[in-house]
């Protein structure tokens, strides 16, 4: 596969901090670290960006970049069966948590497309589908396909493709501008991850309920309307990213090319549920 260099100090482009971020210091967690990027450059910044932290869940919009990856290099197809997964399910279904899969088992709880039921062993098998398909371990093939062309030099995938990777903020914030410079993914592979498939489906978001619709792209969730959520109510419908249960997240505000990285090692509960969305309206606001 190609690897491209990334641009010389993106990443690594720091200024100083607005206070946005400051709210941080008093949350009940023990370290924690933050990143605001807008466009190609990291604007504001808390605690040690460096440090690596587990991501917990995040961990899927690696996989699912990945998986568009092998597409765009045509070792894979978002319409190919895959092995394990509900007769008629495909690719993309495991992508966008419609597959009627499981959370955590490879058996089916609803028909393909009927309902949005978040599915860590869907990830497992679509990443087991590249794995077999190209020959490469997927832990592999995500370094090779992510890591090196975006400059992420503290990420590593170990265990499951669902939500074993563990990362810096500084390195989210490195994916965040390599996939808006489309040096991972095209343009209409990061419009696949991010806009709604399947847009009025129905499901459960974890640990905020039921939504009717829960908008998700072939890997990203989108805001959409959905309220309670763990972004800003300020936050645009077409903002995307993900959470982690180890109390991490990531969002893209496509409306105002901002993204914000937070990474925590609390696990996720009602700290989370009152101050994130409390950090995202400063963040928006700053």
């Amino acid at each position: 596969m190609s690897v491209s260099k990334p641009p010389e100090g993106h990443q690594h482009h720091q200024s100083p901090p607005t206070g946005a971020l400051d709210a941080i210091s008093s949350w009940p967690v023990g370290t924690a670290a933050a990143v605001v990027v807008h466009g190609d450059a990291v604007v504001d910044h808390f605690g040690a960006i460096t440090d690596v932290f587990a991501l917990a869940s995040i961990t899927k919009l690696l996989t699912a970049v990945t998986v568009l990856v092998a597409t765009e290099e045509e070792s894979v197809n978002l319409d190919d069966e895959v092995h394990g997964a509900p007769k008629g399910a495909l690719l993309r279904d495991l992508l966008d948590h419609s597959s009627g899969l499981a959370p955590d088992e490879p058996k089916a709880l609803s028909q393909v497309g009927q309902r949005r039921i978040y599915s860590n062993m869907g990830y497992e098998l679509a990443a087991r589908h590249v794995a077999t398909q190209t020959g490469i371990d997927f832990a592999t093939y995500l370094h090779e396909a992510v890591c090196l062309p975006a400059g992420m030099t503290r990420t590593v995938l170990e265990g499951s493709p669902a939500y074993g990777a563990s990362s810096s903020a500084q390195d989210l914030a490195a994916f965040v501008i390599a996939l808006r410079s489309h040096r991972i993914l095209s343009a209409h592979g990061v419009s696949q991850l991010s806009t709604p498939s399947r847009p009025t489906v129905s499901g459960v978001l974890p640990g905020y309920g039921r939504h009717d619709p829960n908008p998700w792209g072939l890997g990203a969730e989108v805001r959409g309307h959905k309220s309670p959520h763990w972004t800003s109510p300020q936050n645009h419908e077409t903002t995307w990213g993900h959470f982690g249960r180890a109390g991490t997240f990531l969002w893209v505000d496509p409306s105002r090319d901002l993204a914000a990285i937070c990474l925590t090692d609390t696990t996720f509960g009602e700290w989370a549920i009152e101050r994130w969305p409390q950090l995202s309206t400063r963040i928006l606001n700053r």
